[in-house]
Parts: structure tokens; sequence; C-alpha cells
């Protein structure tokens, strides 16, 4: 496995990101488990969840799938690098109920400490805002994360899907503070088939020392080889996916894409995440595997270098939308 440093902090992260999201509504406990020491074994330190995962009536399983593998011992937590979320509605009774949803300092104080019992550990290396709060203002929300720090609960604090200019306020406020790092990572939707990150988030976390962590780098499975997959083995995609395939554009760019990679003896999704590793700012994508199998395949992703003429034509049948502000301003 190969690691580079977290934005402009001195936590030393994996490549590849283990996302957790399947542990629980797709992925059984022992299997989840089997993964999460697969990936151990492989060198991925860097483990993301979130306190709303297992989701429904089953939100927060996935943090007690991953509590009860701590618990097994053998170094886990230690070794492992924990990202966990807060900003959806936890509340017991399924209700929308005041304050136990988004970023007041009440409900991350009781968000951080309901995270910490289901992960059964006793601090939280990357606590992430899952979301923009548009009701609260970033004073308060630093200073209940500066209580949490002094107190050892959370190290650091990321971003998950802010806008460029959100990263920017979080940090300039947090600096006119004195004595809070600020955010020091930001998890967006990014992948060859969805690049409009490059013209705003990116370019901010990378003025910020943020580790910009892509969230879906095979585009909900359709970077995957899924017209392949249609044809090979009578799979057809479902959900946002079909709608995709459904339009005839978007069909022929991925039709584009996998001749191209096939062409080259490359697997898609394997070659998707290399992309993605090519990219300036880019710490690591998370991969949320479903099975073990799924597990190797991200990992060879690492290892594999694309070469120019490839970086070129993914380039050309993905091509992004530009730097800002040239792209919409001139």
């Amino acid at each position: 496995m190969k690691y580079t440093q977290l934005g402009r902090t001195g936590l030393k992260v994996s490549r590849l990101v283990l996302g957790t999201m399947n542990f629980g509504p797709q992925t059984d406990e022992a299997d989840s488990h089997a993964i999460m020491d697969a990936a151990l074994d492989s060198g991925i330190n860097y483990f993301d969840t979130a306190n709303v995962y297992g989701w429904g009536e089953n939100k927060g399983r996935t943090e007690e799938i991953i509590g009860n593998w701590f618990a097994q011992g053998g170094d886990r937590r230690d070794k492992v690098v924990l990202a966990t979320k807060v900003y959806g509605n936890m509340a017991g009774d399924g209700q929308p109920w005041p304050n136990h949803d988004k970023l007041s300092a009440l409900n991350i104080r009781r968000a951080v400490d309901a995270s910490l019992k289901r992960l059964q550990t006793d601090y939280i290396d990357i606590y992430q805002f899952h979301h923009i709060d548009r009701s609260t203002p970033f004073e308060e929300i630093w200073q209940a994360i500066d209580v949490l720090v002094q107190q050892g609960k959370i190290l650091y604090v990321g971003s998950s899907n802010f806008p460029g200019y959100k990263i920017a306020q979080a940090n300039e406020i947090a600096a006119r503070r004195g004595g809070t790092i600020g955010l020091v990572s930001e998890q967006c939707l990014y992948n060859l088939a969805e690049r409009r990150a490059e013209m705003e988030v990116i370019p901010a976390a990378q003025e910020y020392g943020l580790g910009v962590i892509p969230w879906s780098p095979l585009g909900g499975g359709l970077l995957g080889g899924v017209i392949k997959k249609e044809v090979e083995g009578g799979r057809r995609a479902s959900g946002r996916a079909a709608d995709a395939l459904a339009n005839p554009s978007v069909r022929a760019q991925l039709q584009a894409y996998e001749d191209l990679l096939d062409k080259h003896g490359l697997e898609p999704g394997e070659a998707a995440l290399a992309w993605l590793l090519t990219r300036p700012g880019i710490t690591g994508p998370i991969v949320g595997p479903r099975t073990a199998e799924q597990l190797e395949s991200a990992l060879r992703a690492v290892d594999l270098e694309l070469s120019e003429e490839v970086l070129t034509s993914l380039d050309e049948i993905f091509p992004g939308p530009g730097p800002s502000p040239e792209a919409f301003a001139w």
C-alpha cells in the first residue's frame, strides 16, 4: 500500500479509503469484519463511516459493526485512522425531532458521544460534517469542536459535500478564532463521469490544505464495465445507473470508455480508480466493497500506472469543466 499526508496535517493515510456504507444493509457483520481484516492486512489504514449508515430504523448499525470489530483486539483500533460523520437525524423514534440533526453545538455534542459508544472507542480521528448547515454559524460549530478536541474525543475535522465557498468560509472563520485547525479534508462526489468538483471544490481544498477524498469513484457502477457485464452476463444495471444508460449519449460515452480500456487490456473499475489517483489534490478515493473480491480489485488500482495515451483518451471521452473562472467567464 502507498501512503500520503492528509492535506496539511502530519497524518499519514492510505491512498485507498475503506468505505463502510454497505456494512449492515448489504454485507452482514461477519463478512464486514472479514473485509476490514483484509483491508488492514493489505495496508489500508483509513476507514470511513457515518452515524446514519445502516439507514432508516437501522441507522447507527454500521458504526456498531465497526465497534464490534475493534472490540476483537489485535491492535485494530490503533492501526486505523477512523473517520465518521454528523448531520443526519438520529432521533431514536425515527421522527425528525428538533436538535437531533445538523450542526448545532447541542447536536454535535450528542452525536459524538453516541458515535463513540457505537464504535467502542474513546476518540475519533476525523470528525466530518456530512453536509452544510445553513442555520448554524461556523462560530458556534468551531466552539463545539474546540471543546471536543480539548476533551480528546476528536483529533481532526473534515467536511463532506461542501461547495468551495463553504470550505473557504469555514477555514477563514477558524483562522480568525485562532487555535482551531479548521477543516483538513473534504469528501466530494468526483469521478471520470462527474468532474464538476474540479471547478471550485478541489481548488478551494488545495488552497486551504485539505485532502480530497472522492466518493462514488465508479459513478454508481457506471465506470465498472457496466455495458460489458450486461452483454456477457446478462446483468442489468438498476436505479440511477439504469436511468443513465437509457440516455443514448451517455451509453455511447461509456461504450467508448470500455472499448478504450479493452484495447489496452485494462479493467474499467481499476482504471477509474487509478485515474483518480493521478489527479492533483486527491488523497485517495473511497471504495465500498460488498465482497472480498471487490476489495482485491480496488487494491490492484493502487499500483496501476496509466499511460499518457490512456490519460489523454480518457480526457477526450470525459472532458472536465476546465479551470475556474475561465471555464465560465471567458
